[in-house]
Formats: structure tokens, C-alpha cells, sequence
């Protein structure tokens, strides 16, 4: 089951709700996260629906098309604490654009090219730092924009230090090619 469809099992925790009231609520408790579509706020519902974890509560309509009323059943709640308790496996593979970019310009084109791509990926890096950390100062953050963002920076962070190392790495290996 997705991070999604857990995501949405906790906001329907707190009570029923409609499906574009659960699209308003994730994008708002995760408001650094990717925007979740309606269309997947409605089928993940009618795969929870399907599942057991979710049930229809009944149909309202405020001045628009029917609404349908979902909440989490039983089994979702213990679905989701079950969810909640199990530990994530560190990622055993690296998955990163970043890599793949820097590894696909040494192929292509020696160190100069993944010199350069690496340099304005670091410029890149250390303004969407300077950016959350002024999320992290602002007094209108919410805690979950605040979390979000420590979350990012570390990853940009970490980012960051293999930046520099890589690209020491590359002068290096253009020395090497050079003498």
C-alpha cells in the first residue's frame, strides 16, 4: 500500500471526510510535499474502500455535485498503526537524477562537462537551502513547514557534501587525464 494511502488513512483517523476535503487536509499537513492529485485522493479511496480500510459514511451536497462522506473502518486504523510501528528499510539502491547526471556526463564528455554540471548543481543546492531556511525563521510557519523543511536541508545538506567531494573527485581524475 502507498505512503498515500496511509497518509489519507490518518487524515480520515481524525473523522470522515470527503475526498476533496482529504486533498485539502494532505496539502496542507504536508505542505512541502508534492501536491496530491484528486484523482489519486479518489482512487486510492476506492482501493481502501475495496480493502476494507475505509467505508462510505453518506452524500452531502454544499452547493455543488454530491459529495461522498468517507471513514477509516477498523481494520484501516489497525492498518495503519501496524504502518506506523514498522521501521523503513534503508533504501539498499541509489535512486537520484543528481547521480545519474554526473555519472552520464563523465561518460559523455570527460570531467569538464560533470565539472560544470556540478558546480551549477551546488549554486543550485545552496539557494533551496537559503530558501527553507528562511521557511524555518518565518513566524507564519506552521510546525509541519518548519519539520519539512529540516527534513530538506539535511537532505541538501548531505547533498551537498557529496557535491564537493565528487567534484574533487573529477579534478582529480582531469588532472590525471591531463599529465
Amino acid at each position: 500500500m502507498s505512503t498515500a494511502a496511509h497518509v489519507l488513512l490518518a487524515l480520515l483517523a481524525a473523522g470522515p471526510m470527503h475526498g476533496y476535503d482529504l486533498k485539502k487536509a494532505h496539502d496542507q499537513r504536508l505542505p512541502q510535499a508534492k501536491p496530491i492529485a484528486f484523482g489519486q485522493v479518489y482512487g486510492t479511496l476506492g482501493r481502501l474502500e475495496r480493502d476494507g480500510l475505509v467505508e462510505k459514511r453518506g452524500q452531502s451536497r454544499e452547493g455543488g455535485p454530491d459529495r461522498t462522506e468517507f471513514a477509516i473502518t477498523d481494520t484501516g486504523r489497525e492498518k495503519l498503526r501496524t504502518w506506523l510501528e514498522t521501521i523503513e528499510t534503508p533504501a539498499p539502491y541509489i535512486s537520484s537524477t543528481l547521480l545519474a547526471k554526473v555519472v552520464v556526463a563523465l561518460l559523455v564528455d570527460g570531467a569538464g562537462q560533470a565539472r560544470d554540471y556540478l558546480t551549477a548543481q551546488r549554486r543550485a543546492h545552496t539557494a533551496r537551502l537559503r530558501e527553507l531556511t528562511a521557511v524555518k525563521t518565518d513566524p507564519a510557519s506552521s510546525p509541519g513547514d518548519v519539520i519539512a523543511a529540516d527534513y530538506a536541508i539535511a537532505h541538501l545538506d548531505a547533498d551537498l557534501r557529496w557535491l564537493r567531494t565528487t567534484l574533487e573527485r573529477v579534478a582529480d581524475l582531469h588532472r590525471e587525464v591531463r599529465s
